[in-house]
């Protein structure tokens, strides 16, 4: 042990209580009063240590120097026990509280926080609650299960009867109604075995109060291709049409006509409901108009054609109907004769027949990635995207890019056209309707 290390001890006993010092058998009270400041006091060990680790100590006192027993060195070791008594003492206190915290936590607190005065009976029914709970969670679960199973399955049967998807519902009432437009107008010629035959009735010119459509004017006896007003349904109002009373025996409502480009048909979707251009060049009817004529009869297509080289061909449909505004004017065209070849019906991916109308703002095709009528500039009957265009854009000649013109996907010689080559549109093209069993 270092002499210095017991200058404060030395410092607090000779200030506090003095020092008695024992030597030659006689003692000696001595008081130091300037000890505390300047810590005169020298403890320092002399000659060698004993076998027991024991070693002689002397305190120097200036001008005074005292001899200590052998057994003052064991006051470090003391010292040193005491500490570590004193840290294993921190430490078990240390270990209490956190053995009482975890007492604690493990405790089911009672009312205000207090543990309950009975653990037994309570904790026996709290248990019993559980169960219950337990039971109750069970049951819900099960149930919803069971309810999920039923949604699934009705959730098929609904897939299975095609009420899921809406378009499926609007193709399913369309045709409906166009099946039983297609039974009235067939009913509306025909009469009783009392009334006279249809050939004697339309043999003699039959004086109308409303015409609903050319055939009627054609049956008075009006032989010229003109304007005429028409009433196809009484409950709407009346407008006027073009008559052409001359092609294949005459009687012909005309729905459209293109001759040279006079009118833009790169129109939207208002436009096309109520009709554009000149009824004595060219025009569109108006999809309202064209729903009351095929409305009031059953009606039949004819489309003629014409292109730059002076080849004139037709299409015949031997029937024709386009529904309401609500079902999106849906087109339904029978079945096909004549001379141009059945565009309309082109194929599996390209067919016109049973498709509602788009124009480049109301898209209503087929095609996933866009807008067929925004593609190709007019309002069609478009599938995804077509093989017939009778609104296309009027070309004087040829063109190159998006085969936009008025076409006709069974024109002789149209396939022969490379995709990037040019292209032609047709010159002239003209839709008409007349009832399916007017006789000229």
């Amino acid at each position: 042990m270092k002499p210095a290390s017991f200058c404060w001890l030395s410092s607090a006993v000779l200030a506090a209580y003095g020092l008695l010092v024992v030597a030659n058998n006689e003692t000696e009270e001595i008081k130091d009063e300037t000890a505390r400041d300047a810590c005169p006091v020298r403890l320092e060990s002399r000659g060698k240590c004993d076998e027991g680790g024991q070693c002689p100590y002397q305190v120097s006192l200036p001008p005074l120097t005292i001899q200590l027993p052998r057994q003052f060195g064991r006051i470090e070791e003391v010292f040193k026990e005491v500490q570590n008594l004193k840290e294993m003492v921190n430490s078990l206190k240390k270990s209490c509280q956190d053995c009482k915290l975890q007492a604690d936590d493990s405790r089911d607190p009672g009312r205000n926080g207090l543990l309950s005065p009975s653990p037994g009976s309570q904790g026996e029914a709290d248990d019993n609650r559980v169960r219950e709970l337990e039971s109750e969670v069970n049951k819900l679960s099960s149930d919803l299960k069971n309810a999920k199973e039923e949604i699934d399955l009705l959730q098929g049967r609904l897939e299975k009867l095609n009420l899921v998807n809406m378009n499926n519902i609007e193709n399913y009432v369309d045709s409906k109604v166009a099946n039983l437009t297609s039974v009235v107008n067939s009913l509306d010629g025909k009469c009783s075995s009392k009334c006279p035959i249809q050939e004697q009735i339309q043999s003699r010119p039959v004086q109308h109060l409303i015409y609903k459509d050319c055939s009627d004017y054609y049956t008075i006896g009006k032989r010229s291709s003109e304007i005429y007003r028409v009433t196809p349904d009484p409950k709407n109002s009346s407008f006027e049409v073009f008559c052409d009373m001359e092609t294949m025996g005459g009687g012909w409502t005309v729905l459209q006509a293109r001759l040279d480009g006079s009118t833009n048909f790169t129109r939207m979707w208002r436009d096309y409901k109520v009709g554009f251009g000149n009824l004595r060049r060219e025009f569109w009817l108006g999809n309202d108009k064209i729903h009351l004529l095929t409305k009031s009869k059953e009606m039949i297509l004819r489309i003629d054609l014409e292109d730059f080289n002076g080849v004139k061909l037709y299409a015949l449909y031997d029937q024709f109907y386009v529904a309401s505004e609500f079902l999106r004017y849906r087109l339904h065209v029978g079945n096909y004769n004549g001379t141009a070849g059945d565009a309309l019906h082109f194929s599996k991916h390209y067919n016109h027949d049973l498709k509602f109308f788009t124009t480049p703002d109301r898209d209503n095709d087929r095609y996933p990635s866009g807008n067929c009528g925004l593609y190709y500039s007019s309002g069609w009957w478009f599938d995804a995207c077509l093989s017939a265009n009778l609104n296309g854009k009027y070309y004087h000649q040829k063109y190159r890019g998006v085969r936009n013109g008025i076409f006709w996907g069974t024109w002789p010689g149209i396939s022969e056209a490379q995709p990037g080559g040019y292209k032609s549109s047709l010159k002239e093209a003209k839709m008409m309707i007349r009832p399916k069993h007017f006789k000229p």
